[in-house]
């Protein structure tokens, strides 16, 4: 159906797109903020506009759906469907840090088939493809297997009173970043408790899921993609075997904050 290969290729100047206004090797970039607390820059911009111009090429009839470009229904009536977030991470790419990466998935029948995660400033690439399993670099990925959740690695600057049973390990700003540290056993959790954007998980959470980890909603329900609304409320991203303790653990803050509160 598509070109593995090339899809890389596209994804790889996408980055170098990136690289060459990233802060961090000296460059500047122009950056504004979109909302309160939502900077964007003219990286983001000019990587959303390469990608959908070449992405577009790759696969016409897939629809287009990214943080940096205005939604249109008509992506619905689609099979296939890109989710781009041209800069993953963007407070930190703006910082002159390495924790941000360009995330692209596509999408079928509401659920990932290929997930691609370019972080020039880490010289990493991820890949996954459905029911084919997910690399980084070119080594095969194994998911976390931790069997007891108090201990668990979790990306993090701080912890809540009522975790401080687990471990903070480093964070990256992408979040997209951070579910694939699942995939590659350098995390053991990832859960957030707020409303996201299926452009920001789609593709990691494909390479977490093909890694061997286990992937849910905050309560622990599976995850649609090319939704009509494309938010869904939490995330949870785990070793299997903690992860029916992630949900508990969750449980009362998830209905606490999430839609049914709203």
């Amino acid at each position: 159906m598509i070109n593995r290969n090339l899809l890389l290729e596209i994804c790889r100047e996408a980055g170098q797109i990136a690289l060459r206004q990233w802060p961090g090797a000296g460059h500047q970039v122009e950056s504004w903020v979109k909302e309160p607390g939502s900077p964007v820059c003219a990286a983001d911009i000019a990587v959303d506009s390469f990608l959908k111009r070449e992405l577009g090429a790759l696969l016409p009839s897939a629809g287009w759906l990214s943080e940096e470009t205005v939604d249109h229904p008509e992506r619905l009536a689609r099979g296939l469907c890109w989710l781009v977030d041209p800069i993953d991470g963007t407070r930190d790419f703006l910082r002159g840090r390495t924790g941000w990466a360009i995330s692209v998935a596509l999408v079928s029948e509401r659920r990932p088939l290929f997930g691609l995660l370019v972080a020039p400033a880490r010289e990493e690439e991820w890949i996954a493809e459905a029911g084919k399993g997910a690399w980084r670099n070119g080594q095969r990925l194994t998911a976390s297997r931790r069997s007891e959740f108090p201990g668990s690695r979790v990306p993090a600057d701080s912890l809540p009173r009522e975790d401080q049973d687990l471990v903070m390990v480093d964070k990256p700003n992408s979040i997209a970043l951070r579910i694939a540290m699942v995939g590659a056993d350098e995390a053991d959790l990832v859960a957030t408790l707020r409303w996201g954007f299926e452009w920001d998980i789609a593709a990691a959470t494909l390479i977490a899921r093909e890694a061997g980890a286990a992937v849910s909603d905050a309560f622990g329900a599976p995850l649609n993609y090319n939704k009509r609304d494309p938010r869904a409320f939490g995330l949870l991203v785990s070793s299997p075997t903690i992860h029916p303790a992630a949900v508990e653990r969750l449980a009362e803050r998830a209905a606490r904050l999430g839609p049914a509160s709203a």
